[in-house]
């Protein structure tokens, strides 16, 4: 079977065509996002960090030498850092565990989900939420996937990305990577849904940030591919655009990591289709996949 359509990869429905969201819902979206806010105890916004002497701080996307992008892990060393995502204090490197068999892993991820599933740090998540959503696949996987937070399908299931934009991910994976779902690890930065689907809060984010980190140091993955602008700069800490960190390996405790849209972007957005697969083109070849 023909698997493209003016070059680009025709991946199941994932080429299908959809009307973008009406004034009134922008606008209804807008004000939901105002109103969790305001709820949330955030007044205002705090300006970008700059260095010493009033110059912009380094910020993800730069290029370094050999022309990849570089961040570096967080450091206990005072010293510039880039720019930071208001979510509360940088995290701690995440640490690199022994290697450990696959039920020694298994066991650790339950563990961690265990404390998840009691979690009551975010009051306005607990209070909207059906049960936490932890993550899924390869305790062992070479590449995780993380999303920003679950929605209605996966607040109710338990598993994330099992609505339309987790069709569109399978389709990505299997379609695209010529991988199974089974074989990646697949999670959110926030483990409860957030009230009407909208973005996670600095806070909230910054609240299940340990856990985040728990899951890395015990899967231990090679790559990373963050799912759209919430995930990356809350992985790395920047508030550097989706735009700009998208389509390069960006270097982050020891993994390598690749940004691009999420696929939710790509229901109301079906013509980034081609930037996408771009992005997983890079990805397929850091990982030595064809």
């Amino acid at each position: 079977m023909d698997r493209t359509i003016g070059g680009v990869p025709h991946w199941g429905d994932f080429m299908s065509q959809e009307k973008a969201e009406s004034q009134v819902n922008i606008i209804r979206a807008v004000k939901q996002k105002l109103e969790s806010l305001r709820g949330a105890g955030v007044s205002h916004i705090p300006k970008p960090m700059v260095r010493a002497g009033g110059a912009p701080a380094q910020r993800v996307g730069e290029q370094g030498a050999g022309g990849k992008a570089k961040v570096n892990a967080p450091s206990a060393v005072p010293g510039p850092t880039p720019a930071l995502m208001p979510t509360g204090p940088t995290p701690p490197k995440i640490p690199r565990a022994p290697q450990m068999p696959a039920a020694s892993r298994e066991e650790a991820l339950a563990e961690v989900a265990r404390r998840v599933a009691v979690c009551t740090r975010c009051p306005v998540l607990v209070a909207n939420r059906t049960q936490t959503v932890f993550g899924v696949g390869n305790p062992h996987a070479r590449l995780v996937f993380i999303g920003e937070a679950p929605g209605a399908d996966e607040d109710r299931q338990g598993k994330p990305f099992v609505g339309r934009a987790g069709q569109k991910l399978t389709e990505i994976i299997t379609n695209g990577m010529k991988l199974r779902r089974e074989e990646v690890y697949i999670m959110n930065i926030l483990k409860c849904r957030p009230p009407d689907n909208r973005t996670p809060l600095p806070p909230e984010a910054a609240n299940c940030r340990e856990y985040l980190d728990a899951q890395l140091a015990v899967i231990q993955p090679q790559f990373i591919c963050c799912l759209g602008a919430c995930a990356a700069q809350n992985l790395l800490q920047v508030d550097t655009p989706i735009g700009k960190l998208r389509g390069r390996m960006i270097d982050f405790n020891g993994m390598k990591v690749l940004c691009t849209y999420h696929p939710s972007y790509l229901l109301r957005n079906p013509s980034a289709r081609r930037q996408v697969w771009d992005d997983i083109q890079v990805l397929m070849a850091e990982m030595g996949l064809k």
